[in-house]
């Protein structure tokens, strides 16, 4: 089973801005809204074309990314 990928980046879509797959919504307004201190239900209220599990999967991969970076930095 191929699983679609989370966030895309395209020239054609938003400039190449990464966007949850299949929407035009920038995966950077995810952590906008986390860094205002905004739930995740609100995230998905005002942007209900980003579904629950891609929001998800996109924060879980962006952790996953970040420990592997510092992982390779040498930083605890």
């Amino acid at each position: 089973m191929d699983e679609k990928p989370v966030v895309h980046s395209d020239p054609e879509i938003m400039g190449g801005t990464p966007v949850f797959y299949g929407t035009r919504v920038p995966f950077s307004t995810l952590f906008d809204y986390i860094e205002a201190g905004d739930p995740l239900d609100v995230f998905l209220d005002h942007f209900p074309s980003v579904s629950r599990s891609q929001a998800i999967a996109a924060l879980e991969l962006a952790c996953v990314l970040l420990e592997s970076r510092a992982r390779a930095a040498g930083i605890s």
